[in-house]
């Protein structure tokens, strides 16, 4: 093609421009302004990433990407890490090379050295990073036989290299990438040039296995993250900190809710103030429930093997599950409430007029999680989902999907929780044909549509019987969690035989919704722990009122407030100890208490308390009833 040829590029909001062939996507970028050019990494082209230096030869669409996209992210941090294994080569000489790519909010390397690195080595490289990126080196893609890569990488000792070559299958093209006298191999794209990149920092060192089997030699693994300015570094380093101060599992030690121990790795003891929290919980979640039909029911622990069978759980879920024998027979330790739903619904005949039915259950369920990946509350061994499972008629479908919908919606509110939807799709091992997974799929876009919700799709994440709709709520960090599900099933009702009498008097199948809102109760007791930093909001507080007489003296008027205070219902205790007021005051803030009731002289003689807030400190002094009616007004209200 001449570079005379003009050709078409349509860009995201539909416009197009014409170009010469052949002109790279830089140019492209800087005709339509000089910041994009400034700010643009790589580029989406009919689909394809690419670099910024490479030519468009045909008409074509195009997206510039940017650090605010998440793939402009991912190059940038991948360009990062191919830095970060340069610095190591030049400050270390004869470490071999494995795999280096970007993640969520950073980038790692593994690495072979001659000797483990150590905290001060990650400072050396951090500050050849900062040379390299300085020299400004260009990114440039080259393409190379198999042979040629297999004896460039074979040459330069670098053993993983050849290996990924080898492994990979004869048509896949091989293509490297040079920043001055570095190589790597590397499918791309990455940033123009090293000189794009500005605040680095690398966070640790850790041991991991190559190609993760611990067959395999033990590598070490450089982690760090970058960002275009030293701002976004600082506020994302401070974020960091600010979670270590917030782990639920240090919180949870401290305010004395819950405890781990090697007798039962991931399965959590909770303690009376834990417990507490979590009754709260479990009580709203119910008055909630009821409020919108619901009928709470209990299913076992342990259920045969044919049950598992028949669901499709010991076939696409059993890595995953516990066994016992019982009578001479196999049986499992329920790993999803869903199976013990549908023997209470197939226990009797339903009519139309019935539907829907809608079965809650906090159900404890058992996973088996591997050690390494055990996490506090997050990720455990045994947990109680909030499920439910919605029996209903086919037309009922896009209404019910809908109050799901409206009832999640309202409980985050209730915890001041953002939220984002995604739509997850058939996974490669699923259940079903492709026209029940279409119809399922299409329902739950409807409802989705019709209810005014923004979604993305994640193809590829439903579980085995069915697509679902996530719903990932934002905390106080900004990080984001997925809690509340809702799948929609029609391969259940398949499977289990499940019927309705229509109104015609004949047989029909119902159609099945599974769906949780916390989604885990343990687990949103550790999400919640940190979101409000163990500072609970009263009607969640394990205790709500701590009251501190001054002196001993006024300890039997203290004791006249707690019993004021049990007797209203509120969650109150006593801190009649021999020690100053200041102490007992920083201690009570110290465990969160939101709110603390000075007794003096002049509070017994007025039948009036001193009031202080865990946050706000010093409200002044108010009769004892008006704090107790104002208290229950903030507890009734569940504020936050």
């Amino acid at each position: 093609m001449s570079m005379a040829e003009k050709i078409s590029v349509t860009f995201p909001d539909g416009s197009s421009r014409e170009y010469p062939a052949g002109t790279p996507l830089m140019e492209v970028a800087q005709s339509i302004s000089s910041r994009l050019a400034r700010e643009a990494l790589a580029a989406r082209v009919d689909g394809r990433l690419m670099d910024l230096n490479r030519p468009l030869e045909k008409d074509a669409s195009v997206q510039f990407l940017t650090f605010e996209h998440e793939e402009g992210r991912q190059v940038y941090r991948h360009s990062t890490a191919h830095v970060m294994a340069q610095a190591v080569q030049r400050l270390f000489p004869g470490t071999r090379l494995a795999i280096g790519p970007a993640i969520a909010d950073g980038f790692y390397y593994d690495f072979d050295p001659q000797e483990p690195f150590t905290p001060e080595d990650l400072a050396k490289i951090e500050k050849e990073m900062e040379n390299i990126i300085k020299a400004d080196l260009p990114f440039e893609r080259a393409e190379l036989s198999r042979a040629e890569a297999l004896a460039m990488f074979r040459e330069a000792g670098q053993d993983y290299k050849v290996e990924l070559i080898e492994d990979l299958p004869p048509e896949v093209p091989i293509s490297v990438y040079r920043q001055g006298e570095f190589v790597d191999l590397c499918t791309g794209p990455h940033v123009p040039s090293t000189g794009r990149l500005k605040a680095v920092k690398l966070m640790s060192v850790a041991g991991a296995y190559w190609r993760g089997s611990e067959k395999n030699k033990m590598l070490q693994r450089i982690y760090g993250t970058s960002f275009p300015k030293k701002a976004m570094l600082d506020e994302y380093l401070f974020r960091l900190e600010e979670a270590k101060r917030r782990d639920h599992r240090k919180l949870g030690a401290e305010l004395d809710l819950f405890s781990i121990h090697d007798e039962g790795p991931g399965f959590p003891f909770f303690h009376p103030k834990g417990m507490i929290l979590r009754n709260e919980l479990e009580k709203f979640w119910r008055e909630e429930h009821q409020k919108r039909g619901y009928q709470e029911i209990r299913t076992p622990v342990i259920l045969s093997r044919n049950l598992w069978e028949r669901s499709g759980h010991w076939e696409h879920y059993r890595e995953n599950m516990y066994f016992t024998r019982i009578d001479d027979g196999d049986y499992a330790v329920k790993p999803m409430n869903c199976p013990g739903s549908i023997l209470i619904y197939k226990n009797r005949l339903h009519s139309y007029r019935e539907l829907p039915i809608r079965l809650a259950e906090l159900g404890l369920v058992h996973r088996h999680e591997l050690s390494g990946v055990l996490h506090g509350l997050m990720r455990v061994r045994c947990f109680t989902q909030d499920d439910a499972h919605i029996f209903m008629l086919p037309s009922q479908v896009k209404e019910e999907i809908i109050g799901v919908i409206e009832l999640v919606d309202d409980f985050y509110r209730v915890f001041g929780f953002p939220y984002h939807v995604e739509l997850s799709t058939r996974p490669e091992k699923a259940m079903g044909s492709d026209e029940t997974w279409e119809m399922a799929t299409g329902a739950l876009r409807d409802a989705l549509e019709a209810r005014g919700l923004d979604y993305r799709v994640n193809e590829g994440d439903g579980a085995f019987y069915g697509p679902k709709i996530d719903f990932h709520l934002q905390d106080s960090l900004g990080r984001t969690w997925q809690c509340g599900t809702i799948q929609l099933d029609f391969l259940m009702p398949e499977k289990f035989d499940l019927t309705y009498i229509g109104e015609d008097g004949q047989k029909h199948r119902p159609v099945m919704i599974h769906r949780v809102v916390f989604g885990s109760i343990e687990r949103f007791i550790g999400i919640l722990t940190e979101h409000f930093a163990g500072a609970f909001p009263a009607w969640l507080a394990p205790v709500q009122v701590r009251v501190l007489p001054i002196a001993d003296r006024h300890a039997g008027y203290a004791r006249k407030v707690l019993d004021c205070l049990t007797g209203a219902g509120i969650r109150a205790e006593l801190d009649a100890r021999n020690e100053k007021i200041g102490y007992k005051i920083r201690e009570a803030q110290a465990q969160k208490i939101p709110y603390m009731l000075v007794t003096g002289d002049k509070e017994a003689e007025n039948g009036t308390v001193a009031v202080r807030h865990r946050t706000t400190g010093d409200m002044g002094a108010i009769p004892l009833g008006g704090f107790v009616d104002k208290l229950l007004d903030e507890i009734k209200s569940k504020a936050y």
